[in-house]
């Protein structure tokens, strides 16, 4: 079995999400001995932003950029490593009620036409990864944004990452989610707590 660990928050030492990815892996690890872990952090080594020169590269364009062509293979790599993983592991915290744009960045390079998705002459959306992947989300937020909350409609990052992942038919996806973390020591101990548990009760 292989694993892919993603890290997206910019707060190093201190984030709470790199805390929970790092010990969800160690989960999967322990529920899956022998499983091969390929870990990106995409702050440290953070994609360019989509632009027109990778879209005509794409098409054929030559490519004469040194940033770019070192860019275009890490899109390459990126694609391969999700096409091999069986588990996809996300740290992902909520920045201005949405996800880091390190990870969109990630994101835009391996929704692509024609390689994790295509359609048909009639429009019917066909998915081109198989659909057995297994998603783990660490969602951190600073306020509450659940449905029945005050800020439930600001909420895009969650149902962002799950629309994406439902897109490329990829819909296992398990969220293990600590909120509330600006709400206090006292608040943010005990989200972190939860979601510790929850990562305890995470099946095989």
């Amino acid at each position: 079995m292989k694993l892919l660990h993603l890290d997206s928050s910019i707060l190093g030492d201190n984030s709470v999400s790199r805390v929970l990815s790092s010990e969800i892996v160690a989960r999967q690890v322990a529920l899956h001995p022998g499983i091969q872990v390929t870990y990106r952090d995409l702050t440290a080594d953070p994609a360019l932003h989509l632009s027109g020169a990778h879209m005509a590269a794409w098409q054929g364009a030559p490519v004469q950029d040194e940033a770019l062509a070192n860019d275009l293979k890490n899109g390459t790599d990126y694609l391969a490593e999700l096409f091999d993983a069986d588990i996809i592991v996300i740290g992902a915290p909520m920045y201005n009620f949405s996800i880091p744009s390190q990870l969109k960045a990630w994101i835009d390079r391996v929704v692509i036409s024609g390689r994790t998705f295509k359609y048909s002459e009639t429009g019917v959306l066909e998915t081109l990864l198989p659909a057995s992947k297994k998603i783990i989300i660490a969602s951190t937020r600073g306020n509450a944004y659940q449905a029945g909350t005050p800020q439930a409609a600001l909420e895009h990052h969650e149902s962002y990452l799950k629309s994406v992942f439902a897109f490329l038919g990829l819909k296992d996806v398990t969220i293990v989610r600590a909120e509330g973390l600006a709400f206090g020591p006292d608040a943010k101990n005990a989200a972190i707590s939860k979601a510790r548990s929850e990562i305890a009760q995470i099946a095989a």
